[in-house]
């Protein structure tokens, strides 16, 4: 009786294993913290295996079309995903908003940024990070935001460029910047900000922060790729989105 319940165990179990896969995701690197959270319990829930690769938005999609072997792509924008699709390197019709990001002006230093974003008038900073906005969707959200302040001039003069809002936010972390433009995401956890200070930049000062999910071509006949995306529209992923203070 023994040997037979171990038998039936032993081969549910490997039904299971042999149909779990796996599915490189390039992942915007505002969404890392949340996408590492949901992908171990996506593997947990459901046997396939994530292998997240973080990067700006601009990087994966040159490399998407040099063949890069992403099979999911979270972009930090809804215009990547989309050109993608129209260019033939995305299944159409898998396309679909996950989250709407939140950009921040964020400073170590308790104080130094003020409600309103005044300190960028002022000279109590020698450097300012941001994401490359020719990479990052954050980053030409941030230049957005300095145009209609009228602060380009004076603040850009004094721009640190990460490759990604990845290395924007390290810059800051490390003080190497005083201040830099975050995504929410990265000093948030459930409502609670990283110490410091910040200030959340009203929406109405750039555009919206739509980013997008996209099924690749290099994932169109993977069942792991199609379960992931359908994951991420489910409730347990949405509150975990919703906590590092993305809107949906």
């Amino acid at each position: 009786m023994k040997l037979r319940l171990f038998l039936a165990l032993a081969g549910a179990f490997y039904g299971m294993t042999t149909h779990a896969g796996e599915v490189v995701v390039a992942v915007a690197a505002n969404f890392s913290a949340p996408m590492q959270k949901i992908a171990k319990a996506f593997e947990q829930d459901t046997g396939h295996k994530p292998q997240l690769v973080i990067g700006a938005t601009g990087k994966f999609y040159a490399q998407i079309k040099n063949g890069a072997p992403f099979a999911v792509l979270l972009a930090a924008d809804h215009e990547t995903p989309e050109r993608l699709e129209k260019e033939g390197w995305a299944v159409a019709g898998t396309r679909f908003t996950y989250a709407i990001g939140r950009l921040v002006l964020w400073s170590k230093q308790p104080n130094l940024v003020d409600d309103k974003g005044d300190v960028l008038r002022s000279s109590r900073f020698e450097k300012l990070a941001i994401a490359d906005p020719k990479l990052a969707p954050y980053g030409a959200a941030a230049m957005e935001v300095m145009q209609r302040m009228g602060v380009q001039a004076q603040a850009g003069s004094k721009l640190v460029l990460g490759d990604s809002i990845g290395q924007a936010y390290q810059f800051v972390s490390t003080e190497n910047a005083q201040l830099g433009f975050v995504a929410l995401s990265q000093i948030s956890i459930d409502g609670r900000l990283t110490p410091g200070s910040a200030w959340v930049v009203p929406q109405s000062l750039h555009t919206p922060l739509k980013q997008d999910a996209v099924l690749l071509h290099a994932g169109k006949d993977n069942a792991a790729a199609q379960a992931l995306l359908k994951y991420l529209q489910s409730e347990a992923a949405k509150t975990v989105i919703r906590s590092y203070g993305y809107a949906l």
